[in-house]
């Protein structure tokens, strides 16, 4: 079998645990999805994993979760974060996959809310990881405050307002909102 026969209905949340809801390619409408022949399967070495074991379609299903492909998976980033990637995983498993996509979609339309009206078209990547990687309630008390502060502000401000007030919460949280270059 072959990542060629790997196929996936669920783009919001990748088999090996991403949050492809969050991926800045996805957001940018780059991204063909976590499919046959698109750029992620072409590389990943769990695509063929889920074929040869039935067409698993989140590896906590397989028997054999967690495998050696998750050695160090989650020590470096790609264009998304893998920061969360076993964490996630084991989200998604504990409370189910319906559930896990409930918060997803929340989370979206909070990215979509700070990347309409606080981006000035270059910080889709860090605004992408600062949902990934942030709570929710974070996320709105951020936004919250960031609106009464920058009703005034040009787009310019407003983005570095919101870009500030992220990366303040995040820290306080032990969040470091820095994508970590390396093998992945």
């Amino acid at each position: 079998m072959s990542k060629s026969e790997f196929k996936r209905k669920d783009n919001l949340f990748s088999l090996c645990g991403l949050n492809c809801s969050l991926c800045p390619n996805l957001v940018r409408g780059n991204c063909p999805g976590c499919r046959a022949g698109s750029h992620c399967t072409t590389t990943c070495q769990f695509a063929p994993c889920s074929v040869e074991h039935g067409d698993v379609d989140y590896c906590f299903e397989c028997e054999e979760y967690p495998c050696k492909h998750y050695d160090g998976v989650d020590e470096y980033d790609s264009l998304i974060t893998h920061f969360n990637q076993l964490k996630d995983m084991e989200k998604a498993k504990r409370i189910g996959i319906e559930s896990y996509h409930e918060e997803q979609l929340i989370k979206i339309e909070i990215l979509k809310k700070i990347l309409d009206e606080y981006d000035k078209g270059r910080r889709d990547v860090f605004f992408c990881l600062a949902v990934n990687l942030m709570e929710i309630e974070d996320l709105n008390s951020v936004i919250n405050e960031a609106d009464d502060l920058a009703e005034n502000m040009d787009l310019n401000e407003k983005s570095d307002l919101m870009k500030q007030m992220l990366i303040d919460c995040a820290s306080k949280r032990g969040i470091s909102l820095k994508l970590r270059k390396g093998k992945w």
